[in-house]
């Protein structure tokens, strides 16, 4: 993550302790994606395809991060955003959908929302104690090795848990939706990305254990949470933190439980077979529940260069929830430095991954059946969707970075009729 300054910070005010810790803060930062791919072959294709014809488009973002600190251990922190622009063909046609900096809702004029609102209470259990630095959502202080974390409010399911340092911050590192978030991992969220929820997290020694409940959306794939709070799911993560040859790496493993009106793929199917009709989820939801559960593993292998490893699976006979269409993925890569080049501050970066869903899944797709970001109107020859992602970062200054991506889709919308595509992006981000 790029070097962050507050804009102010209060006096010390503490104990003699914690006369290191913020008292308020106040950071920015705007993001630019410019995303577009040449015209690909393609035979055919449905509602939720992506377009064969040469494409391109932009998303941009402005961000204020305002934190203050109301008593010992607590922060709240308000993020108002204006945003504007499409992903591709309007965030559709690839379930590894390539930019992370496109949400599932499109506008050509710039609009407001208050993405995050939310308490966060750090409460010490002893311990030896470090400085926290100061960065986006979080004031400089101090915390125990071992201390409770709660947070409550809005914010994403993904601030807490399958978190990264190599790849899961599209305004930095991989833009692609299957290298920032394990794919299979359908985490509560509106159409940007947020939810309300609690979160709590322990750590004691090398190890770490979060669990939250969050409110789903009041539909699949709706920018509306359920306001009851009826439709709900549970998370929960174990990290166990190591080093490897003298280098920190850890390994998490994270399960989800969503429990809300859901579709079955096979009662879809089922369905349109008696009617006649093309199979809808939309037509044979029932309060059911989808569950999950997927590893994050990260490590250091010299000063410069890291590596990271993402697998899950998720149930692939009840339509996902949230996220996009996907039951089994994994995915992997290296980040690298430039120090060996001269350029510390730059990254280069290179990953793959590889989506899957189930049988009765690709069943419903070939049947004319919709997904959250897929649906080729048919499915006749389903295969793997298989991904190459390649960035570089180059930091002009402590808080500007320009750089450059480019992705390679094999077999978009798991559809071996179609592609593949070649998708270039180049991407401006500044931050204070």
């Amino acid at each position: 993550m790029a070097t962050s300054l507050a804009l102010a910070t209060g006096p010390a005010c503490r104990a003699a302790e914690d006369d290191a810790a913020q008292a308020w803060a106040i950071h920015g930062q705007t993001t630019l994606v410019v995303q577009g791919h040449p015209s690909f072959a393609a035979p055919y294709s449905g509602p939720n395809s992506l377009s064969p014809a040469a494409n391109g488009r932009e998303t941009v973002d402005v961000t204020l991060f305002a934190g203050v600190r109301p008593w010992r251990g607590a922060e709240i922190w308000l993020d108002p955003e204006a945003d504007q622009g499409f992903g591709l063909t309007d965030t559709l046609g690839v379930a590894g959908f390539p930019s992370a900096e496109a949400y599932k809702v499109g506008a050509s004029t710039p609009y407001f929302r208050l993405q995050r609102a939310f308490l966060r209470q750090t409460i010490d259990l002893g311990g030896a104690t470090s400085v926290v630095d100061a960065d986006l959502n979080q004031l400089r202080g101090r915390q125990s090795d071992s201390r409770l974390v709660i947070t409550i409010g809005k914010f994403s399911v993904v601030d807490v848990f399958d978190t990264n340092d190599y790849a899961h911050d599209a305004k930095h590192d991989f833009l692609n939706w299957g290298v920032v978030d394990a794919l299979t991992f359908d985490y509560a969220a509106d159409s940007w990305g947020y939810t309300y929820g609690l979160a709590t997290e322990w750590y004691q020694g090398a190890w770490a254990v979060r669990a939250g409940l969050f409110d789903l959306s009041i539909v699949p794939n709706s920018p509306q949470l359920d306001p009851t709070f009826q439709q709900f799911q549970m998370v929960g993560e174990i990290e166990r933190r190591y080093a490897l040859a003298g280098r920190p790496g850890f390994l998490k493993v994270t399960t989800f439980l969503s429990r809300g009106r859901m579709g079955s793929f096979a009662d879809a199917i089922a369905l349109a077979a008696q009617t006649g009709s093309t199979p809808s989820v939309a037509s044979v939801r029932l309060y059911r529940g989808r569950a999950g559960v997927s590893i994050d593993l990260q490590q250091q292998v010299t000063d410069s260069l890291g590596v990271f490893f993402r697998a899950g699976l998720a149930d692939g006979a009840v339509e996902p929830y949230e996220f996009t269409d996907v039951d089994r993925a994994v995915s992997g890569g290296v980040a690298l430095k430039g120090k060996p080049w001269g350029r510390p501050a730059d990254t280069l970066g290179a990953a793959a991954e590889l989506n899957a869903i189930s049988e009765v899944h690709q069943q419903y797709f070939d049947g004319g059946g919709l997904g959250l970001l897929i649906g080729d109107g048919r499915l006749p020859h389903p295969g793997d969707e298989g991904i190459i992602e390649t960035y570089y970062s180059v930091s002009l200054a402590h808080f500007i970075e320009v750089g450059a991506d480019y992705q390679f889709v094999n077999n978009p919308a798991y559809n071996r009729d179609r592609g593949p595509v070649s998708i270039f992006a180049a991407r401006l981000h500044a931050q204070f």
